[in-house]
């Protein structure tokens, strides 16, 4: 299902093959030889999303594009089921395993390889060829690895990148933030009530 939205049409590469479950939303190019498999959604909410060439999207990933923060994903790039992508850039020859998560301002270097379950940061830079190991998180930029269980270190460089600062531009210590996180945000995806099947 391709939408219209924000006055951006989807652009698909005739070479590209797209499932007719997949959501592709506003200003999404996608490249020849790509494939996207059934449930990937694709949604431009602002910024553009750009594929590369030969680009497998599989079954229920998500890419996400902010209004600040575009998608650039390169050639040759394997985006695993229910792997999400927000505002990140990917390099090429990148495997993104299932269920990884690359978070807004993330940079994946050519050639890495992002394990089941391990998440990419945000503003985390991973250079070429980084394997992140299965549950582990790469955090800042320099990288640091850390595993999972080492929750503490992950939460206090967490708070040094401030998310909902750089994501949301909002204070997380304001007493109303989730209040202004969800009208916000909220306001922001009712957008989409003017979108418009094209295909």
């Amino acid at each position: 299902m391709q939408f219209e939205h924000l006055g951006a049409r989807p652009r698909i590469h005739p070479g590209a093959v797209v499932a007719p479950t997949a959501v592709i939303s506003g200003d999404v190019t996608i490249g020849e030889g790509c494939q996207v498999l059934h449930g990937a959604v694709l949604t431009a909410e602002g910024s553009p999303i750009v594929i590369g060439e030969n680009v497998i999207v599989m079954e229920n990933a998500l890419i996400r594009a902010s209004a600040v923060h575009p998608v650039h994903i390169g050639d040759h790039v394997l985006v695993g089921p229910m792997a999400s992508v927000s505002g990140a850039t990917i390099g090429d020859e990148v495997y993104l395993a299932t269920g990884s998560r690359i978070v807004n301002g993330a940079r994946v270097g050519e050639g890495s390889l992002v394990r089941m379950g391990a998440v990419v940061h945000v503003k985390t830079t991973l250079p070429p060829r980084t394997v992140v190991p299965l549950g582990w998180v790469a955090i800042g930029d320099p990288m640091r690895l850390l595993p999972a269980a080492d929750a503490e270190e992950i939460s206090a460089a967490r708070e040094e990148l401030d998310f909902p600062g750089y994501v949301f531009g909002l204070d997380r210590s304001a007493p109303d933030y989730m209040t202004q996180l969800t009208e916000r945000y909220g306001a922001a995806l009712a957008r989409h009530a003017a979108d418009r099947r094209v295909d």
